[in-house]
């Protein structure tokens, strides 16, 4: 077996384990904003997963007012990150809900918002949008700009620390990968969204999921189409590694 092969074979293992491929170049070191370190999974915590199609991942509406139940948690990384929690943390009473909506762009978010996240009034709040605020205005079908999601972003989690004043939110890097739809035209419009979650990540004291980073070191690993096939949507490769990603920082594992 070459080095190669064996560098790959060690990197799915540990995907497959929800590692978050601990200790592996830059994706271990993707940075949280906060500072004041340990695992935000504390017994009793109400946990809300939100976001666009990534996060929805086929969820069944009719059972999403149920916590911890993999319908309404979708087939994604939500679902995979919660059945991790629910085996680490089974004697202390978690509820994991998911109300991500397959094209959702921020202001959209924002339209739900009560109903979607304020009633549910979660502990910890973590949101990954931003890829459809690009995609739909490529396709003409939004006139959104780069300064249009700051706007909303920030508006949004203004609007949320303010109705729920001890909320932990963890902000989720938008990321895209170069394969199926997805190709070089993209990235310069697509970075400064990058870089506008990881400012309003910091400004809000989020706890940041550097995925884009993350994808950047898989596919050193494995080719592009295997962690997403049309770029955007994920694997279940790919969503095992964000899963092992989101837990490493929400948990504040540095390694």
């Amino acid at each position: 077996m070459t080095p190669s092969n064996l560098d790959r074979r060690t990197f799915i293992q540990a995907v497959a384990a929800g590692a978050g491929a601990v200790g592996m170049g830059k994706i271990a070191s993707a940075q949280k904003t906060d500072s004041a370190g340990g695992s935000w999974i504390q017994p009793g915590s109400t946990i809300l997963f939100q976001g666009d199609s990534i996060t929805d991942a086929g969820r069944q509406r009719d059972t999403a007012s149920i916590p911890n139940k993999q319908p309404g948690l979708g087939n994604g990384y939500a679902w995979m990150a919660a059945s991790q929690m629910l085996v680490a943390h089974s004697d202390d009473q978690l509820k994991i809900f998911n109300r991500g909506i397959s094209g959702n762009k921020v202001f959209q978010l924002a339209d739900r918002w009560e109903a979607d996240c304020l009633e549910i009034k979660p502990e910890v709040l973590s949101i990954l949008i931003g890829v459809n605020d690009i995609w739909h205005h490529r396709n003409g079908n939004y006139d959104g700009t780069i300064a249009t999601y700051r706007k909303d972003y920030d508006a949004l989690l203004a609007r949320t620390v303010k109705e729920l004043p001890e909320v932990k939110l963890v902000v989720c890097e938008p990321f895209l990968l170069e394969c199926g739809v997805i190709d070089e035209s993209w990235w310069p419009e697509f970075n400064p969204f990058r870089e506008a979650s990881r400012e309003i990540a910091e400004k809000f004291g989020a706890r940041f999921v550097a995925f884009q980073d993350m994808f950047n070191e898989a596919v050193q690993y494995a080719p592009a189409e295997y962690w997403a096939k049309d770029g955007v949507h994920p694997s279940p490769y790919g969503a095992q590694l964000m899963a092992g990603e989101w837990l490493r920082v929400v948990n504040g594992s540095d390694s």
